[in-house]
């Protein structure tokens, strides 16, 4: 991917939380979250994500009163990686733009047991959303109230029992990486609402929102965020060294 001008990331780990930072300015934050915390309040309890940040702010800048983090977009709990929030309404109106226009290109990690159809390729199906079961069902086929979803992928690389595929996502439907990858037989590891054969130890996914690349809404630079693999778990410490971090 060209960058035509690559900011320098911040690294610093938020004093309320050990939630990473990745890039922050006035306009912008990006973090690094694990999978497991959800990113918005659910029926759990379990602190947020958006409270996460909401308190950091809070805590790092001394600001009394309501703090704005605005959520621009969102990854599925059991996931982990980079989310982006803005800080003033006029970034977040703008970012929200960027990604209905699919100006912001969003690349996945995904580790699979089974070997995928191609080396390289492209996936389109049409994606129904199941609420109630809080699943999506993927048909080759168009359906009534289908929503066309397409990625690509390509295989990084493969361990002994399962395969890393770098995934850039074109459209972005509930549950789309993994319901498309389960639809073809490469459900994510651990995935059992797809199809894997078993859970993780630590119930979730091998799933990792690893990049965004964007213009900046406000500034107008290129900016790439990239999220480095979890490290607690050992199968991502296999595949790092598959990957290239550096910016």
């Amino acid at each position: 991917m060209l960058i035509s001008k690559m900011l320098q990331m911040v690294s610093s780990q938020m004093k309320t939380n050990s939630i990473k930072i990745l890039y922050e300015d006035n306009h912008l934050i990006a973090v690094n979250k694990p999978a497991g915390v959800p990113v918005q309040d659910d029926e759990t309890g379990d602190k947020s994500l958006v409270d996460m940040i909401t308190d950091y702010i809070r805590e790092e800048y001394n600001k009394p009163g309501n703090i704005y983090a605005g959520l621009i977009h969102r990854i599925d709990r059991p996931v982990s990686g980079v989310v982006l929030f803005a800080k003033t309404s006029k970034a977040a109106s703008r970012l929200s733009e960027m990604f209905k226009t699919r100006s912001v290109n969003k690349t996945y990690l995904a580790v699979v047991q089974n070997y995928p159809p191609e080396l390289k390729g492209t996936l389109e199906h049409y994606l129904i959303k199941d609420s109630e079961k809080n699943k999506s069902n993927a048909y080759s086929t168009e359906k009534k109230g289908a929503k066309k979803s397409v990625l690509h992928y390509e295989l990084v690389g493969s361990s002994t029992n399962y395969h890393l595929l770098e995934i850039e996502l074109e459209t972005g439907r509930h549950h789309q990486i993994r319901c498309q990858l389960a639809k073809v037989g490469c459900p994510v590891r651990g995935d059992l609402k797809y199809g894997a054969p078993r859970s993780n130890p630590n119930g979730n996914i091998n799933l990792h929102s690893w990049k965004l690349f964007f213009e900046h809404p406000v500034k107008k630079e290129k900016i790439e965020i990239i999220a480095p693999l979890p490290k607690d778990d050992n199968l991502w410490k296999e595949f790092n060294n598959l990957i290239n971090l550096t910016l």
